[in-house]
């Protein structure tokens, strides 16, 4: 990885369409479900660091400690913002808020791991090659 300033950040705005609702996610309200709204925090967080990366790097996601603070109805706007606070050898870590057109509607940290893609996806077809272990 390309070395980049603790403090680089970047903007993601998404409007809430009927896929990214709670009513997807066994709830009855349309409503940005919070798994999408994690989702789009990773994203946010990848933008900050995508011409960061060498060739044959990726980042995965490698954790979340975060609160969704309120409902962002379907048809409204997120806007999200990731600010890098932290290198930790292959982890970056990051701020994550987003608010909609009235609230603050999520705070937290999501971290991203840099890997070497070739041997990620090795890995992973080694793994569906193997298939489940029997229980």
């Amino acid at each position: 990885m390309r070395p980049i300033d603790v403090g680089a950040s970047a903007t993601h705005t998404h409007q809430v369409e009927a896929a990214d609702c709670a009513t997807n996610w066994g709830n009855d309200l349309p409503v940005l479900a919070t798994p999408v709204l994690l989702w789009l925090a990773e994203i946010t967080a990848m933008r900050v660091i995508e011409d960061h990366l060498d060739d044959g790097e990726m980042t995965v996601g490698y954790g979340h400690t975060a609160t969704h603070l309120a409902a962002t109805p379907q048809g409204w706007t997120v806007r999200l913002h990731a600010r890098l606070t932290r290198v930790d050898k292959k982890l970056l870590h990051f701020e994550v808020t987003a608010e909609d057109d009235r609230d603050v509607v999520f705070k937290g940290e999501h971290v991203r791991a840099v890997v070497d893609r070739d041997r990620f996806v090795e890995r992973l077809d080694s793994k569906a090659l193997a298939g489940p272990v029997p229980r």
